[in-house]
């Protein structure tokens, strides 16, 4: 088996690798995998496996350390779908897989082991339940799996495809057509006008949280160019020099956050009442207020604001650009 191709010397002061969801080493492989290379890694005795089951993954909380990855004749009383289970890649000469389950924990008669429980990405994430290196293999698998789920039939004559490479594919013996796991690019910014950030507050944001703007990448577009287009029709903020941050895998369903930094050229808000529910302006001291537990009080004698988890890059972007000064 070829040397890993990651370096960790080169990656440990990467912003990116500090974030969740990015911590992944596996070796993919993807150039090299034989026909059958899912049979040879169900086979292989090494090999280990998360457990998905609608948008959760099971942890093993049985010895004190929560546990993510399971061999697979532990994974046969949760009924797993060997069919549709993709290779996610090696650790070392191990496989490491991510296996769909045929149990539904909603249902009331899914009786879980004891210690064992289905947790949402999330919630994973948030709670730092596995560490770095299997919460970037989770997300791949959660991303594969979404892409798997939706891409059953050929985008371009409607035939059924198949699975090839252990899932690193699909095919359409119909015409012929190869299709890959797909990616949905999201930039996403903190706006920055002297001492000062942007931050909007969606609808559908716990209450008191503000967040960096964001937006999908459209077609034939940069990564500037979508930082200035999102920030102009969610703020009416026209945006200069934008520069790139760092990055994060999004497994809801299969994301990349793109992170940057971008100067405004004004600061009249002009809010898109249809994407914000608010937009305002932080200064640098109330940004460290909040982050201190300390920001404003609203009547009810509680913190008026708040900033997303740890667990976002948001967050990263905002706690960075406070330090910096």
């Amino acid at each position: 088996m070829p040397r890993p191709f990651l370096d960790p010397n080169f990656i440990a002061e990467e912003t990116s690798a500090k974030l969740a969801f990015s911590g992944n080493r596996l070796d993919r492989l993807c150039e090299e995998r034989e026909a059958n290379c899912l049979e040879k890694a169900l086979a292989d005795r090494t090999a280990r496996g998360f457990g998905f089951t609608r948008g959760r993954v099971l942890i093993d909380f049985t010895n004190g350390t929560p546990r993510g990855l399971f061999t697979l004749d532990e994974l046969q009383k949760f009924r797993p779908k060997l069919d549709r289970t993709v290779l996610l890649g090696f650790d070392g000469e191990a496989p490491r897989l991510a296996v769909p389950l045929g149990i539904n924990p909603d249902d009331e008669n899914c009786v879980l082991p004891e210690g064992v429980k289905a947790i949402d990405y999330r919630s994973i994430a948030a709670q730092s339940l596995l560490g770095e290196n299997e919460m970037g293999q989770m997300a791949q698998g959660a991303a594969y799996l979404a892409w798997h789920s939706s891409a059953r039939f050929c985008g371009r004559c409607g035939a059924a495809t198949v699975v090839q490479d252990g899932g690193i594919k699909r095919y359409c013996s119909s015409c012929e057509r190869e299709t890959f796991p797909r990616t949905d690019p999201v930039v996403i910014m903190l706006i920055i006008r002297g001492d000062k950030c942007l931050l909007g507050r969606s609808p559908h944001f716990p209450p008191g949280v503000y967040s960096a703007l964001a937006g999908f990448i459209e077609a034939g577009e940069t990564i500037e160019t979508a930082v200035r287009r999102e920030t102009f029709e969610e703020s009416g903020i026209r945006i200069g020099k934008v520069s790139y941050q760092a990055s994060q895998p999004w497994p809801f369903p299969h994301t990349l956050m793109i992170g940057c930094l971008g100067e405004a050229l004004e600061e009249e808000i002009i809010k898109d009442d249809g994407e914000l529910e608010d937009c305002r302006w932080f200064s640098r001291d109330e940004m460290r207020a909040i982050l201190e537990g300390k920001g404003s009080i609203n009547s009810a004698g509680e913190q008026e604001f708040f900033l997303p988890p740890k667990m976002a890059i948001a967050n990263r972007l905002i706690v960075d650009w406070v330090k910096s000064k």
